[in-house]
């Protein structure tokens, strides 16, 4: 019988190595609440490399790309309101 596949994708997500994130913070239901979960994560971690916002929406845009046609409609659209919420917490103008 095959292995099934392992996708780096997930990986990143489950362990990043530059954001602590919530358990399971992508399947929440608040875009609020996922918004400010991923800007405590960024504000708070050593290792990321960016500004705290970057960070948070670039790990945000990576599980929207990642999960695909495997993400649920109505969550995309949660995680699609979760970036609105992060721009307004950091005062940034969507472009």
């Amino acid at each position: 019988m095959a292995k099934p596949k392992k996708y780096w994708s997930g990986d990143v997500t489950r362990r990043s190595n530059a954001l602590d994130l919530d358990k399971d913070v992508f399947t929440w239901k608040d875009p609020h609440k996922i918004a400010l979960s991923l800007k405590k994560s960024a504000e708070t971690s050593t290792r990321r490399k960016a500004h705290p916002y970057q960070s948070a929406m670039s790990m945000l845009n990576f599980y929207i790309n990642r999960a695909g046609k495997n993400l649920p409609a109505s969550q995309k659209k949660i995680l699609k309101a979760a970036k609105k919420e992060l721009r307004k917490i950091y005062n940034k103008e969507e472009k």
